[in-house]
């Protein structure tokens, strides 16, 4: 059997689906299960504005980081502060791993913004943050999972005037297993494991 592809996005988004997201900003009217179904379906789904904005704001980082960043652009002095805690970092390192759950074969995928010293960094741009936004997010779990090596994963937001920093360390990060068990449940119980299977394998 082909090893079907598993990353924190489908995971997040089925999550979302079930009971709300709240790492997305609610800025506009949305349906969670049919964010999903498109998302399992593989659909091409359009960049919305929010997604615009953390791939520029995400972009300036790494131009900054080797030496081309734009000093005029409104989001520069946090861009720079950002820049700063990844640069000499593994930058979009991209990280897989072969598992099985419930006798399914799948491959964990992550790319990582950027894997510095044993801490995994993710950049987010979002409009508003209140501490411990993260904290039930499945970023950190699958990626400690992906990075044996790793000891921390760090958030950095920005609004693209303020930074912050959220921070797990492996020993309070739970296993994502669990989760991946009552994902693969959930499919089979609403009949779309064969969906996954077909759209996700892996050639």
């Amino acid at each position: 059997m082909d090893r079907i592809l598993l990353t924190h996005s489908l995971l997040s988004s089925w999550l979302y689906a079930l009971k709300g997201n709240p790492y997305e900003d609610a800025t506009t009217e949305r349906d969670p299960m049919a964010e999903f179904m498109a998302t399992l379906r593989r659909d091409p789904t359009p960049t919305t504005e929010a997604m615009q904005r953390g791939i520029d704001f995400e972009n300036l980082v790494t131009d900054i980081v080797v030496g081309r960043g734009d000093r005029s652009n409104k989001w520069y002095d946090a861009a720079n502060i950002v820049a700063a805690d990844v640069r000499g970092g593994l930058l979009q390192y991209r990280a897989k791993k072969p598992i099985e759950v419930q006798g399914v074969p799948l491959l964990l995928y992550g790319r990582l913004d950027c894997l510095k010293a044993g801490n995994v960094i993710d950049i987010k741009f979002s409009g508003s943050y209140d501490r411990g936004k993260y904290i039930t997010s499945t970023q950190h779990p699958v990626y400690m999972e992906l990075i044996p090596e790793a000891q921390k994963f760090t958030y950095i937001i920005s609004n693209g005037s303020d930074v912050w920093h959220e921070s797990y360390f492996r020993e309070e990060t739970p296993s994502i297993y669990p989760v991946i068990s009552d994902f693969l449940d959930w499919l089979r119980a609403v009949d779309l494991l064969q969906l996954y299977c077909e759209k996700w394998k892996t050639l």
